[in-house]
């Protein structure tokens, strides 16, 4: 039981570093027609502007993108605290339902915020950034997606035991 346990906590965090990661670093996109990069706030070449017109109306998608990742960063943070106090708390033999709510929660926020920037990336994203590549912090939002999402459901199989 203390294995399980010991690695259900460390896929959790695993789960938890990878959100603050894609939502945090400056490389959801690269282009191939010189050396930009971008990510939900910013355009980065040598230097790093805001992304064009991402305070307008005709950007909902992008601040649906970068609200959905945020909260699903805070929703993996708060789910860990939850489950370390029903850990004491919950009698014996009972399962962590609210604790894999959460969780399923935030896979479900990961998964609604990478469908987004998959479908409407040209919709806000600036012309001379439009040829290219995913990077490396929209593939690490889509590992989260399948590792918030398992440990949910590990959380919801989980019994406390003696």
């Amino acid at each position: 039981m203390l294995v399980i346990l010991a690695f259900i906590i460390l896929f959790h965090i695993i789960s938890a570093i990878l959100l603050f990661i894609a939502t945090i670093q400056n490389a959801w996109w690269f282009t191939t027609n010189g050396n930009f990069y971008t990510d939900l706030w910013y355009i980065c070449n040598v230097t790093c502007v805001g992304t064009p017109g991402s305070a307008s109306e005709d950007s909902g998608y992008l601040q649906a993108v970068q609200a959905a990742m945020i909260l699903a960063t805070i929703l993996c943070c708060v789910d860990f605290f939850v489950f370390i106090l029903q850990l004491f708390r919950l009698k014996q033999g009972e399962r962590f339902v609210f604790t894999a709510i959460i969780q399923l929660l935030s896979s479900l926020c990961v998964m609604i915020a990478a469908s987004i920037y998959t479908a409407e990336r040209t919709g806000f994203q600036d012309k001379r950034v439009q040829q290219g590549d995913y990077g490396y912090s929209y593939v690490l939002a889509w590992v989260a997606f399948p590792m918030t999402l398992i440990s949910g459901l590990m959380y919801l199989v989980l019994r406390k035991r003696k």
